[in-house]
């Protein structure tokens, strides 16, 4: 067995070495320093008045991302076709962590939602793993029923009750960024899995008719749409409107060229969560219009290189790979784009970190396995000549 493994690890003596793709790795890397910078900035001053120390988060933060990029490291050594295999476990799994925390005693809560199981010393979002679990669940049932997704109803209609199931659980906790972010990335998958066009269109109409009851379903979601049209009104500014309003002020100081990397005020307890959730407007008040654009145009870069990657190997004629590519792109675009979107003012207020910038293990690591996953994927198909296009599925 170990023989084998290490066989698919490996290519064969004889053959070009296989390298690793450059430019990926070149913009997860750029990401994840400018993660440490902003996050060593935005934390100093929490960091001294909750812990007395101004680099306890910074030092976290650091730790996490040494132990994201060894896990990475470790997700890369796995041959894709073990993921493969693994489809059904890793659905069984997410749905074991999704019903897990919202037990009692299991699940910890934390500003109001139950999203985080305590193991010992460690805390874990389970919805981040889940998300990745489940997209590679549905590349793996996107190859074995390609026909059927592509000709019959019931194609799609399985698999999205089956992430209707999860839909549900992590409504419970509650946690709606998640749902539209894995809906998103779903969605995306089954469009580029050939799906027709008249069902995608019913699909995305149920989807959004859907996301649009559930969010006006609870009075602080529908509190949120109303502050989101006008954040500045007095009821508002002072209250579910405060985070968006002191976001929008980091923006406007920060000009063109941004006041400079540690120079904040908003940081300065005026902006809550600015080290998570809202690290992109600290970033944007002390580096700039230039710096968010810089950061807006890596994770352009970053979900590209994914999708390329992902349609090299489908060329190869390696289906699941290709697929898993493509969530994996989508899962990162679409989360970059929420947070943006909520710190600018575009989308209402929701909870998400900024994939691979954010203060948060749980984000950090599973986006450290994500992009190993695609460079695993880009690896293989260096090995594998293209199929001819009368063969392609």
């Amino acid at each position: 067995m170990i023989t084998s493994l290490v066989s698919q690890i490996l290519p064969p003596r004889g053959h070009l070495q296989p390298r690793l793709d450059r430019p990926l790795v070149i913009v997860a890397g750029l990401l994840m320093a400018i993660g440490v910078v902003v996050v060593g900035s935005a934390s100093t001053e929490v960091a001294q008045a909750n812990y007395g120390n101004p680099f306890y988060h910074l030092i976290r933060h650091t730790v996490y991302l040494s132990l994201a990029l060894s896990m990475g490291g470790l997700t890369f050594l796995v041959p894709i076709s073990i993921w493969e295999r693994l489809g059904w476990v890793l659905l069984l799994v997410s749905l074991l962590l999704l019903v897990l925390v919202l037990l009692p005693g299991v699940g910890r809560e934390v500003n109001g939602s139950m999203r985080w199981l305590k193991i010992g010393p460690i805390g874990m979002q389970a919805s981040e793993i889940v998300k990745l679990f489940l997209l590679i669940y549905l590349a793996g049932y996107l190859v074995r029923r390609l026909q059927e997704v592509r000709s019959q109803w019931s194609g799609f209609i399985k698999p999205m009750s089956v992430m209707m199931v999860a839909i549900v659980l992590l409504l419970l906790e509650p946690d709606f960024g998640s749902v539209v972010v894995l809906m998103t990335a779903a969605l995306g998958m089954m469009f580029l899995g050939g799906v027709r066009l008249i069902q995608f269109l019913v699909l995305i109409s149920v989807s959004l008719v859907a996301m649009a009851l559930v969010a006006v379903s609870q009075p602080y979601r529908m509190q949120r749409l109303i502050t989101f049209m006008d954040p500045w009104a007095e009821e508002n500014v002072f209250a579910s409107g405060y985070q968006l309003t002191q976001a929008l002020i980091a923006f406007g100081r920060g000009e063109w060229l941004g006041v400079g990397l540690g120079n904040s005020v908003q940081k300065l307890f005026y902006l809550p969560e600015a080290h998570t959730d809202f690290v992109f407007a600290i970033w944007a008040e002390e580096m700039g219009l230039l710096g968010s654009v810089l950061v807006i145009g890596l994770f352009l870069m970053l979900v590209y290189r994914c999708l390329s990657i992902g349609h090299r190997a489908e060329n190869a004629g390696r289906f699941f790979a290709a697929y898993v590519c493509y969530g994996i792109g989508f899962l990162l675009a679409a989360q970059a784009m929420i947070n943006i979107g909520v710190n600018t003012g575009l989308l209402p207020t929701k909870g998400l970190t900024l994939p691979l910038l954010s203060y948060g293990g749980s984000s950090l690591i599973v986006c450290a396995v994500s992009i190993a996953m695609v460079l695993r994927v880009d690896y293989e198909s260096q090995q594998i000549p293209p199929v001819k296009e009368g063969y392609r599925a």
